[in-house]
């Protein structure tokens, strides 16, 4: 029983320290130019927002936030948005792993006119550990997570991981 009780202490603990460290990530790689959205926030009922992933594709192929369009990072194209979002002041979130990317991706946006841009604090690591589902290329739930690499692997504390 008690060794049940430190793993349970150990694992909830982790979730903490895990939403820290990528606070003190965040902050070493980010300017802060885009405003974080939390996970809590844009599964809020009221919350309607376009979903952008700014991974590559087959990063999204295996897993991505349901209804969120593929935009990319390395091939970004900011015309094909404002073919499919003519409404600038639209709630846009956009992710990536963990929330470096999406900045970048994010000031493009507000660049080209878009008022009303988030970055997903965490990117979808943070979307899994909150225990909320991702899905394949089939849209079907999955509990594989491509992690970008091994490095950035440990971000991630729930899910399979997957990397080349």
């Amino acid at each position: 029983m008690k060794n049940k009780i430190l793993y349970i202490f150990l694992f909830v603990s982790s979730i903490g320290f895990a939403q820290k460290s990528i606070s003190k990530l965040l902050k070493k790689y980010n300017t802060g130019s885009i405003p974080y959205m939390s996970v809590e926030e844009l599964v809020m009922p009221n919350t309607d927002a376009i979903i952008l992933d700014s991974r590559e594709l087959k990063e999204y192929e295996v897993s991505h936030i349901k209804d969120a369009i593929q935009v990319g990072y390395d091939h970004f194209n900011i015309e094909i948005i404002e073919k499919q979002v003519k409404d600038k002041s639209k709630t846009i979130v956009v992710y990536c792993s963990v929330g470096i990317r999406s900045e970048d991706i994010g000031e493009k946006l507000e660049k080209a006119g878009y008022t009303n841009v988030y970055n997903l604090f965490g990117g979808i690591f943070e979307w899994k550990n909150k225990d909320r589902i991702v899905y394949n290329t089939e849209e079907k739930p999955t509990e594989n997570v491509h992690t970008f690499s091994k490095e950035w692997s440990k971000w991630l504390l729930k899910g399979i991981k997957i990397y080349d």
